[in-house]
């Protein structure tokens, strides 16, 4: 076992744990969090769905992102990183939305946007909503989306007091 799938294991024992279950909203990652989840047997027990939204429109359209959201913040920000794990929480029948919104390259980035620029949100039910933003070094695509899924497994345990 890999130490991101002994990770994404101690997440779901921890959802299990606590009787809840999880979704996510992923952008940059392209579905890798709940791939990466539903890869463990018995996952189904644990793991709700995940919403993979990597357009502004199936952002808005599956989550609630609000237009004025992207428009006065685009979509790689605090803002809608929270919406998104808002919305996944209320279009789920998750206990825990892990939520990630990032630029991976290898073009797309700016001075005040770079490439590895991610932002995490957190959501539990009857818990204010937690954000974070990293900034992974450009060591390529598939390094700033490991990293970043790794990133939001760990955010999800640390939300649930592991």
């Amino acid at each position: 076992m890999t130490d991101r799938a002994a990770l994404a294991r101690t997440f779901l024992e921890a959802c299990k744990d606590r009787g809840i279950l999880v979704a996510t909203a992923e952008s940059c990652t392209g579905g890798g969090i709940i791939a990466l989840m539903t890869d463990m047997p018995g996952s189904s027990s644990m793991v709700d769905r995940g919403f993979v939204t990597y357009s502004n429109e199936a952002k808005m359209d599956m989550l609630d992102v609000r237009k004025e959201t992207l428009d006065r913040y685009g979509a790689v920000s605090e803002e809608t990183a929270r919406e998104m794990a808002d919305g996944a929480l209320a279009h789920s029948r998750a206990g825990i939305t892990l939520a990630v919104t990032g630029i991976a390259g290898p073009d797309g980035g700016s001075d005040e946007k770079p490439v590895g620029l991610v932002w995490f949100g957190v959501a539990c039910k009857g818990k204010p909503t937690r954000t974070e933003k990293r900034i992974f070094q450009n060591l390529g695509r598939d390094y700033i989306r490991r990293e970043t899924v790794e990133t939001a497994l760990k955010l999800g345990l640390d939300a649930l007091g592991n």
